[in-house]
């Protein structure tokens, strides 16, 4: 049995590791409940999606799925994520492409249309998904705190926000935004390279983010690690990928070492970081998510994560 370590966030324990159902627009209901149950089953208790994902099915396939399954609604924090139209229509019966609107309007009107997709009374936290560029910091406040009077949301937060896009919105907000959504993992490292190369001219210098890892660190914000297994921003897994034979070989030793998968050193090497990580496993398949499931019980030494850190071709200044 896997040993799925927990953090506390607004006072409850859930896993550091949380299942995404992007992908989950492509299962049945009966697939789909496997996978929800293999994953409450291993300790997961955190079920992360968005209203644009698999357009809009993966949250229908869950509903019906979370129905089917023999998982208690009450047992899971469900989060949200709302703030991107995707092609749809704004009521003008005009259709309008790709845009991010954090409107308060819009603000409401997703989070009602994720509860009734989902079939639930509330969302135990919504994030804003990605920045609006166009972003009234006030009509957000006004947004969350009429949803959390209502009783729909009980916590915010968001994706892909730099320390000063957070700062802004946190200083107009009365709730404490308690995530932010980055990509991170062995292949994606922007965020540790650009600290490690501080004062250096390499392109490994390069702030991409604003410091928002040293930022979580001070102010007890969880950063959720999205796409944790895949290279670049979406080029595909890096795991048993030829292009990275030095990378899979070090895993491989350490899997073997710690009588895991590959899958599970992945996880393992994010976790092991000090700053409060929430890892996102967003497979569809029982099993691989019960081989990511178990790097939470891999305890990482300090060297073995340099090892992987420098075969993913990263060096030290």
């Amino acid at each position: 049995m896997i040993r799925l370590k927990q953090i506390t966030i607004g006072g409850k324990k859930v896993s550091n590791v949380a299942l995404g159902i992007m992908r989950m627009n492509v299962l049945d209901t009966n697939s789909a409940t496997k996978v929800i149950e293999t994953a409450v089953d291993n300790g997961v208790n955190f079920i992360d999606t968005a209203d644009i994902y698999g357009g809009g099915k993966s949250d229908l396939v869950f509903r019906d799925a979370l129905a089917n399954s023999s998982v208690s609604r009450d047992d899971l924090w469900l989060q949200s994520k709302v703030g991107i139209r995707n092609g749809n229509d704004d009521g003008s019966g005009k259709p309008y492409g790709n845009r991010y609107d954090f409107s308060k309007q819009h603000i409401i009107d997703a989070v009602n249309h994720e509860l009734e997709s989902l079939n639930v009374d509330y969302l135990d936290s919504v994030l804003l998904h990605r920045p609006d560029a166009l972003m009234e910091p006030d009509q957000v406040a006004e947004a969350f705190d009429e949803l959390q009077t209502a009783g729909k949301v009980r916590h915010f937060g968001v994706s892909n926000f730099n320390p000063m896009q957070f700062e802004m919105l946190q200083r107009a907000v009365s709730q404490k935004l308690m995530f932010n959504q980055l990509q991170f993992g062995i292949m994606h490292t922007n965020m540790i390279d650009f600290g490690m190369h501080t004062n250096m001219q390499d392109d490994r210098g390069t702030d991409h983010d604003g410091q928002f890892l040293e930022y979580s660190r001070i102010h007890d914000i969880v950063i959720q690690a999205w796409s944790p297994y895949q290279w670049g921003n979406f080029d595909g897994p890096f795991i048993d990928n030829p292009k990275f034979p030095e990378l899979n070989k070090k895993m491989q030793e350490l899997a073997d070492q710690y009588g895991v998968t590959k899958n599970a050193i992945a996880t393992a090497w994010i976790l092991r970081h000090p700053a409060k990580f929430q890892l996102l496993v967003g497979s569809m398949n029982p099993q691989h998510i019960k081989e990511s499931l178990a790097g939470s019980d891999v305890e990482m030494t300090g060297q073995e994560w340099y090892d992987i850190y420098y075969a993913a071709g990263n060096d030290m200044p």
